[in-house]
Formats: structure tokens, C-alpha cells, sequence
């Protein structure tokens, strides 16, 4: 279950006056957030433990040092791995402009502001603190750098069953031709339909996949042995090899700093 808290008191009156309100929660490793949507705009940030958020056809994963923006009146689901002590700051879309769900990287100062935000419970346009605050808060949010955490899933049913079928055994040794006899279709067809509903090659969006989940794995305290073998790669170093290529850093750095430049 989780546990919510919410400081300071908000009524009515100030709604029209808010240009953030926060809420505090924890959840347990495992726990599914059921699909909802919100009639502002929603920062999630989790200062332990990860995320994944599905979208519609794309899913985000969101470890730590990182936040996703989800965009107000999007429906999403979350899934927590590891106890997950999650902050959501809530924008109206006067107050900030979201165009769509991204994942962007949490500097010491952001977080720092998601805390206060967090703290305070709201912040108020006619106090003149807080619209210091949310100007430098704002800033923040309009400079961070996105990182490359989302992986698309194709929209044809043979396809999507493709996907599925790697997403639930990432590890496992299928070939494309093999895969693609499973779902129905053939192998040129498969990587076609990954091409053009993706934008990325079978091969590549696979690997992706499997890095990502990977990151679940470490996240719930496996060791980068366990993770690698996760992915499907029975040697340490060529899976911390193949992350880094994907994402320009390795796991550790990935998981330890905010400041870690991933490519794009």
C-alpha cells in the first residue's frame, strides 16, 4: 500500500492562485498504479527506487537521478521497482508548458526544488517567495536535458506480439526468423514493421528492451552480473559495453549521478 502525505493545507479559494502543488508518497517494489490520468500537468520524481510509465505505445524507465513529465489529461500507469519514496509536483498549463511525456535529468538543484516544492505543499502567486521559486523551478525544468529512456512499441498486432514476447524473456536466444514465425508473419516483414512503427531496427530496439530491464534489475539490488545475464549477455564486460553504447554511460554511472550525459 502506499503512504501519502500532503502539509499544508489547500482549499478552493487558492486553486486559482496555484502554480504548483506537490504530493509525497512511498510504494513498496512490485506495486502497480492502475491507469489515470490528471488535469494538470505532473512532475514524478522518485528520490529511491525506479519507475516504469507506460503511455499509450511507449513506456519510460525512470531510475534514479531522473524524472519523467507527463503531460495533463495523459492517461499512464506506473510499475515501482524498489521502494519507491516518490515526489509529484503538479503544474497548470499557464504555469508550464509540457508538449509531451519525456524523461529528463534531475541536477542537485532541481532536486532540491522538488523537495521544497514538496515541503511547502504549493506554491502561491501572490506570495512573493514563491514566485521566485517557481521562476528558478520553471527555468529548471525548461533546461534539463532529456534522456534517451523510452522505448516505442510497434502499433500491428504480429508485431506488438513480437515485442511482448521479448519484453516477458529478454534473455531468451530467439532469432528473428524464429520470432517471426511465432507471430505469424515473415522475417522481412518483422523488421520492417519495427522500422517504420519504432523507428528502430529489430536488432536495436531488442537490445534497448533489454538494457532497460536491466536497470530494473539493479535497481531491486542484483548485482551487474545478474543484470547483464538479464539482458542476455553471458559476459559482464560486453553487456557494460553495449550499455554504454546505447546510452553513453555505464550502469554504475547511470545509477549514481544525475549529472550522467546521456546521449540523446
Amino acid at each position: 500500500m502506499s503512504q501519502s502525505r500532503q502539509v499544508r493545507k489547500l482549499t478552493s479559494e487558492q486553486e486559482p492562485f496555484l502554480t504548483a502543488r506537490s504530493l509525497a508518497s512511498s510504494y513498496p517494489s512490485g506495486y502497480m498504479i492502475e491507469p489515470h490520468a490528471h488535469t494538470w500537468h505532473q512532475l514524478l520524481y522518485a528520490t529511491t527506487g525506479a519507475m516504469t510509465v507506460f503511455v499509450d505505445r511507449t513506456s519510460w524507465m525512470v531510475p534514479p537521478g531522473r524524472a519523467v513529465l507527463i503531460p495533463a489529461g495523459v492517461r499512464h500507469s506506473i510499475r515501482i521497482w524498489g521502494e519507491v519514496a516518490m515526489r509529484s509536483l503538479y503544474f497548470p498549463a499557464s504555469a508550464l508548458g509540457v508538449g509531451e511525456c519525456r524523461v529528463i535529468s534531475v541536477t542537485s538543484l532541481l532536486r532540491e526544488l522538488i523537495l521544497r516544492v514538496v515541503e511547502l505543499s504549493a506554491l502561491d502567486s501572490r506570495v512573493g517567495a514563491e514566485v521566485h521559486l517557481m521562476d528558478i523551478l520553471r527555468d529548471e525544468l525548461c533546461n534539463a536535458s532529456v534522456s534517451p529512456l523510452s522505448l516505442p512499441m510497434p502499433v500491428d498486432s504480429r508485431a506488438r506480439a513480437a515485442a511482448e514476447r521479448i519484453l516477458k524473456e529478454p534473455a531468451a536466444e530467439l532469432t528473428l526468423g524464429a520470432l517471426a514465425r511465432q507471430c505469424g508473419l515473415g522475417e522481412r516483414t518483422l523488421e520492417r514493421l519495427f522500422r517504420l512503427e519504432t523507428g528502430l531496427r529489430f536488432g536495436l530496439w531488442r537490445q534497448k528492451a533489454r538494457l532497460l530491464e536491466s536497470l530494473r534489475v539493479l535497481v531491486e539490488g542484483e548485482s551487474v552480473t545478474n543484470a547483464a545475464l538479464e539482458a542476455g549477455y553471458s559476459s559482464v564486460s560486453a553487456y557494460i559495453a553495449a550499455f554504454q553504447r546505447t546510452f553513453g554511460c555505464t550502469p554504475g554511472a547511470l545509477l549514481r549521478s544525475p549529472r550522467a550525459d546521456l546521449r540523446a
